[in-house]
Parts: structure tokens; C-alpha cells; sequence
């Protein structure tokens, strides 16, 4: 039996995807702030879910979790992260940006870290991380969102590179969302809004395909290669 950890579990795509890897015989172990949530899930398959609740805001709390959870499993071959955070901010209240910096950027980098220094110590193991098609420009509406999720996709490639040097079967994959009808998708004008089991269908089938970037839906490549060429001159009237 294979194991897994995933962290955010109690809503969303990441509740998706702990089901979808209990369901392929999975132990998961699954983490977030809201135990109860947790324990709904653990009750639906008791053999395969391991439960941890903790805020990834808390970092000395968040290495000690993730340690005492993986010797629970008894080994770790695939840690997904899907615990973040983002909201519309014109106002640029400084609070909302903090909170997404704490959480988007130093939550995700204390677990990046976590994972990649255990994975090569075991010398093998596979870390996913869940960051976004709006890490590629900036946004007038959501600054710090936009700017943690590019962030994200630039630690991830740095990872990445340091993974490949070191010759080990230790991968990286990228999952870039666009619309998935969850509590993140906010905002008006949205287009595209995945159901919450189809993007998590993906991210998996990418996951096991070792893809090291991957947009959800897929047609949302598109999207990232628009928003890739557009001029500043241009994309700064959107």
C-alpha cells in the first residue's frame, strides 16, 4: 500500500484528491485546520485515512505534524499541497495581504522544504503542489494572491532543478488551476469553472504521469500562453 499525505484536506480539490487516492488503495494522511471536517472524511474509509489537524500559518508546529504523521504511515511516497489562500483586495488591506503571504508563501515553503529534504533523504518520493494560472501576471484585484502563486511556480522550478542534479527519482509537479467551482474561485467575469471531481481527476492522471507542470482544466494552457505574450502596455488596462 502506498502512502500519501495531503495537506488541505477538508474542502475543495484537496478533499477530492485524499478520496480519490483512498479509493486507489491509498493510505493518506490528511491535514488542515478543521478536525471535525477531517474526521467526516476518516469515517467515510477508516482503514485509509490518517488524521492531523494543524494551521500551516504555525511554523513550529508544521514540521513537527508532518515528521509525526509520516512515521505514523510508516513512509511517505507522495505529499500534495493543497492548503492556500486568496481574496479580492482593490483596497489593499494590508491584513488580507499578510495573511495571504503567511500562508501562500511561507506556509508553502516551510512544507516544499519539508518534503523535497525527506524525499531525498529516502531517495525517492514525488511532491505536487497546487499554485495557479494567475501566477503568471500580476492583479489589480488580488496582488498578493497572484504574486505568492508566482512565487510558488518559481520555487517549484528551482526545486525541480536541485531534484534533477541530484540524480534521484524525486519529482515535482506543478498544478496550475483556472476556475474550479471551490470557495477560491472568486471574483466576476469567471469562464471555464472545472467541477471540483474533473480538476481533481486530472491532477492525479498527472500526478502519476509525473508531468512536472500541468494546468486544470487543460484547456487552460491557453489562457497562460495569452497572458504570456500579452505586451505590459496592454495587459495593465485589463
Amino acid at each position: 500500500m502506498e502512502k500519501a499525505i495531503v495537506v488541505g484536506a477538508t474542502s475543495g480539490i484537496g478533499r477530492a484528491l485524499a478520496t480519490l487516492l483512498a479509493d486507489r488503495n491509498y493510505l493518506v494522511g490528511v491535514t488542515g485546520r478543521r478536525k471535525n471536517l477531517l474526521d467526516e472524511l476518516k469515517s467515510e474509509k477508516p482503514d485509509h485515512f490518517v488524521v492531523s489537524d494543524f494551521d500551516l500559518t504555525d511554523t513550529f508546529a508544521t514540521m513537527e505534524k508532518l515528521e509525526e504523521l509520516t512515521k505514523t504511515l510508516g513512509q511517505l511516497d507522495l505529499l500534495i499541497l493543497s492548503s492556500g489562500t486568496g481574496e479580492i483586495n482593490e483596497g489593499l488591506d494590508f491584513a488580507i495581504e499578510k495573511n495571504t503571504v503567511d500562508l501562500n508563501v511561507t506556509g508553502f515553503t516551510e512544507v516544499a522544504d519539508w518534503a523535497i529534504n525527506y524525499f531525498q533523504k529516502q531517495k525517492q518520493g514525488h511532491f505536487a503542489a497546487i499554485t495557479s494560472v494567475g501566477g503568471i501576471r500580476g492583479s489589480r484585484q488580488s496582488p498578493a494572491y497572484n504574486a505568492s502563486k508566482a512565487y510558488q511556480i518559481n520555487y517549484l522550478e528551482g526545486l525541480r532543478q536541485k531534484c534533477s542534479r541530484s540524480g534521484l527519482p524525486v519529482y515535482i509537479t506543478d498544478i496550475r488551476p483556472g476556475f474550479v467551482d471551490t470557495k477560491m474561485a472568486k471574483g466576476a467575469g469567471k469562464f471555464w469553472v472545472a467541477k471540483v471531481d474533473k480538476a481533481a481527476d486530472q491532477i492525479l492522471s498527472a500526478i502519476e504521469k509525473r508531468k512536472p507542470v500541468v494546468y486544470v482544466t487543460r484547456r487552460w494552457w491557453l489562457i497562460a500562453a495569452i497572458l504570456r505574450i500579452l505586451p505590459g502596455w496592454l495587459y495593465k488596462q485589463l
